[in-house]
């Protein structure tokens, strides 16, 4: 069989996470509340989740569309 060829992952873009006001750092993403700080959940479609112990929140769809 041959195999299946795998997507490339998208680097994620260090400077989308954080952000300077007035001098001061300021963390856009959301911590994971298991894991505590230093540990960012994941942005996905329709979910945030965290990567080393799993926590997932799902977000609401809206009711516009």
């Amino acid at each position: 069989m041959a195999k299946k060829k795998k997507k490339p992952k998208k680097a994620v873009d260090i400077k989308s996470l954080y952000s300077t006001e007035g001098g001061a750092l300021k963390r856009n993403a959301k911590f994971c509340p298991k894991c505590g700080p230093g540990v960012f959940l994941g942005r996905h479609k329709d979910r945030v989740s965290c990567g080393k112990c799993g926590y997932t929140e799902f977000t609401k769809k809206s009711e516009n569309k």
